[in-house]
């Protein structure tokens, strides 16, 4: 897949949000590069691959240009021998509201206690249904980008 991706990130409340998945599945992943607003990212979920690389944020973090490949379980795991330090350890749980699936990240590791949701729009303006555990939105927060969580980890915020 490649494009534009468009996407609103929320905070998440609470813990409903896993009686109303109907997926999960574990994720590492790291980063190769991550500055200066564009990152390229090797993922490991579940049993396959990916290298990933995004371009800056436009619109307030609101869109951003993706390419991502799947490639093999064993090139994603050579990679990570490429990448920078610290690692983002989640489960990602798949929950629908309305025509959207919302995607809950609840972080592991140094990124323990932390939960996010982004969902993915067609359009910046496109109207969706929020799932009640949906809180404050950080859209365009960079400190909720998983690269800034790699090398900031969340417990380290001292909130």
């Amino acid at each position: 897949m490649s494009g534009l991706e468009i996407e609103r990130k929320f905070l998440v409340k609470g813990d409903g949000y896993k009686q109303q998945a109907y997926s999960h599945s574990r994720i590492k992943q790291g980063y190769i590069c991550s500055g200066r607003g564009r990152t390229v990212r090797v993922r490991r979920r579940d049993d396959c691959g990916f290298l990933t690389i995004k371009g800056p944020s436009l619109n307030g973090g609101l869109t951003r240009y993706e390419f991502e490949k799947e490639i093999s379980l064993d090139e994603a795991e050579h990679l990570f021998a490429l990448c920078e330090p610290g690692i983002i350890d989640k489960t990602r749980w798949l929950v629908k509201s309305g025509q959207h699936t919302f995607e809950v990240d609840e972080f592991h590791g140094d990124n323990a206690g932390l939960v996010v949701a982004e969902v993915e729009l067609h359009a910046e303006d496109e109207p969706y249904e929020k799932p009640d555990f949906i809180g404050e939105e950080v859209t365009g927060d960079r400190r909720y980008y998983n690269s800034y969580l790699r090398a900031c980890p969340w417990q380290s915020w001292g909130g």
